[in-house]
């Protein structure tokens, strides 16, 4: 909120990004109410609002993708508006940043939601081929208040996203170096607006330690946030991407992050002062600010209600049902040991591929399995992502490298017990990027160094050669090389299966209804010491 006393002033930013769908205040895999969601974020905007007419609120991407509310909104209610920028606009945002999970569902629907939204969208850096301009929205826009307080506000996107996303989604599109491009515009707004105030509003979040300027990952591009607090002229950094709360200082650059899921904002307030007809930044502050003990929004709740219903109805279908046991009470164990959901998973990809090499990973530690009786509710918070199938053709090099890749996600504890490697958890969890195979043996050896773990790699009882090619099978981000893994990127592609993970999953069931836990035990992790 602004307000003005004489010649000084106090501004305040709202901020939200990686809200993945979460308009309501519920865990969709429990059905419990929590302390989350844009129905809550709603009432403190409007409680801002009335303390002033000036706010500034903003959204920094992957905005419309996570739920099984919008899962169910693409599969079946596309006719009606996306309920993400129904909300936003409900809201009234004053601009939008274009995130890496907005291309998930396709260009079609990411052009629907933009066509709908009352707010632009800022993408400096995504740029259509044909024209060379910002394919989605302006570079910046500026927000003039009383006193002519001027601010600008320039949106970017971790460029990194072809290294994930379907090439389908995003044909057409160039994906300009997110720190370049800010490097080009920020000095071109400095001299033609003139701003009070200029902020970077970034999808993307940090590549090195707040505090020592270390790095905390390998440098590929994807998260460039620190080395943007370098450029001259940039007042505050609203990041994101990386589902971290963080508040604090590079370079007197006031940098921001407010975790995922709309389970908090972020706040800034700044104080300015008038000196020769120019308003100067007297001192800023953030905040992350959770959105505990916050009603819910009555007009966001009612406009949500018809799809709300209509999601709730989807995930209590039962789909199919389970003979044994599929459930995970310890992620870890189900990454250490072969678990029988992850050999279900193996199976289903395996199927709809035609392929006998199949890789996948347990895609985060909230995961419970199945039970006796499987809805689309267990179905969709086990399988949250809009997935589809690739089969590559890898050589056995690159079946080898890339089972290296995932072993480097454990270490050796000074007892000499296998645990998780730190990277894999700080600063971002990132346990989706630990795989599984099916179809192969092979033993993980710890003990040994990173790059050197892989042990009696098979494939049929023989030795997997190095220039032998196989069809793997394996999701969309993956054989793009999410999660580093080079050795799938630009590899030949068999086979494209276009329909996501979930209704593979849900067509398996139809065929079999009821399915056997299995477990072959086709890999093993050592050493293995007994904690208790």
């Amino acid at each position: 909120m602004l307000t003005l006393q004489n010649n000084t002033a106090k501004l305040t930013i709202l901020y939200t990004s990686d809200v993945h769908g979460h308009v309501m205040p519920i865990h969709y895999g429990t059905n419990e109410k929590a302390n989350l969601g844009l129905a809550k974020y709603a009432t403190v905007v409007k409680q801002t609002r009335k303390k002033s007419d000036h706010v500034i609120v903003l959204d920094n991407g992957d905005l419309i993708q996570g739920t099984p509310l919008m899962t169910h909104y693409v599969k079946q209610h596309t006719d009606k508006e996306n309920p993400m920028i129904k909300t936003m606009n409900t809201i009234n945002i004053d601009a939008g940043v274009i995130g890496n999970h907005e291309f998930n569902f396709g260009s079609n629907i990411l052009a629907d939601a933009i066509n709908q939204s009352n707010f632009p969208w800022l993408s400096a850096n995504i740029i259509d081929k044909e024209t060379g301009r910002p394919k989605y929205g302006p570079p910046y826009t500026i927000k003039t208040f009383a006193n002519d307080i001027k601010v600008a506000i320039i949106g970017i996107t971790t460029h990194y996203i072809p290294n994930w996303e379907s090439a389908d989604h995003i044909k057409g599109i160039l994906f300009k170096d997110a720190l370049n491009t800010l490097k080009e515009w920020v000095p071109y707004i400095q001299q033609k607006e003139q701003p009070d105030i200029l902020i970077v509003c970034y999808h993307g979040g940090f590549e090195k330690d707040l505090e020592t300027g270390e790095p905390t990952e390998s440098l590929t591009g994807e998260n460039q946030g620190y080395d943007m607090c370098e450029i001259e002229g940039i007042d505050i950094l609203l990041t994101g991407h990386q589902h971290r709360k963080i508040t604090g200082r590079i370079n007197d650059v006031l940098v921001v992050q407010p975790g995922n899921n709309a389970a908090a904002y972020g706040e800034v307030e700044i104080n300015l002062e008038k000196v020769a007809n120019h308003w100067c930044i007297r001192n800023k502050k953030a905040f992350i600010r959770p959105l505990e003990h916050i009603r819910d929004d009555k007009e966001i709740m009612s406009n949500m209600a018809f799809l709300e219903e209509s999601t709730q109805k989807w995930l209590d279908q039962p789909i199919g049902y389970i003979e044994g046991d599929m459930t995970i009470d310890e992620p870890f164990h189900a990454r250490i040991n072969k678990h029988p959901f992850i050999e279900f998973i193996q199976k289903v990809q395996m199927e709809a591929s035609g392929a006998d090499i199949s890789v996948t990973s347990l895609l985060n530690n909230e995961s419970t399995g199945f039970s006796s009786t499987v809805t689309m509710r267990d179905i969709v918070s086990n399988y949250m992502y809009p997935n589809t199938l690739v089969v590559l053709e890898l050589t056995g090099k690159d079946i080898k490298a890339a089972l290296e890749k995932s072993a480097e996600y454990f270490i050796l504890d000074d007892q000499g017990i296998v645990t998780v490697n730190p990277v894999f958890e700080h600063p971002k969890p990132q346990h989706y990027n630990y795989d599984m195979w099916e179809g192969i043996h092979y033993t993980i050896n710890v003990s040994m160094p990173i790059g050197q773990r892989i042990e009696g790699l098979t494939y049929h009882n023989q030795p997997v050669a190095d220039t032998k090619k196989y069809p793997v099978v394996l999701n969309n981000y993956r054989a793009s090389g999410g999660g580093d893994y080079t050795m799938f990127t630009n590899k030949p592609i068999i086979k494209e299966i276009q329909k996501d993970a979930v209704e593979i999953i849900r067509e398996y069931f139809e065929r079999y209804h009821t399915v056997k836990a299995t477990k072959t035990d086709n890999f093993k992790v050592k050493p293995v010491k007994n904690t208790s």
